[in-house]
């Protein structure tokens, strides 16, 4: 007899590190992990959306890029003992409109909320 799932938990906000990793890999360079996750802690920093360690930071990136990989959205080409990862165009443009939507539709949901209190 199988198990019910239980009630699932659902993100209810836009996630900051996939949308710094789609932003800077939504270029044509392609990166070696360490720059990539440099640039995008300066830019996460920028918005003040760092938050946490910086470690735990970089392996919630890493995971997040894998899942990426995953995806098809990022390329990894392995040369020798390095691996660099660049977007593949057409997945970037799609997962930007996605973000974008889910982080206009988060705004309204916070405006009117706001709206509401008051």
């Amino acid at each position: 007899m199988a198990k019910k799932r239980g009630i699932s938990f659902t993100r209810r906000m836009p996630d900051n590190i996939t949308e710094e990793l789609v932003a800077v890999l939504s270029s044509k360079a392609s990166f070696e992990f360490k720059p990539l996750f440099e640039i995008m802690l300066l830019n996460l920093r920028e918005r003040n959306a760092a938050s946490g360690g910086e470690e735990m930071l970089r392996l919630r990136a890493y995971e997040k890029l894998q899942g990426l990989v995953n995806q098809g959205a990022v390329r990894r080409e392995v040369t020798g003992g390095t691996k660099k990862y660049k977007g593949v165009a057409a997945r970037m443009i799609v997962l930007r409109a996605e973000m974008k939507a889910l982080r206009a539709a988060f705004n309204q949901r916070a405006r009117a909320k706001a709206a509401a209190a008051n």
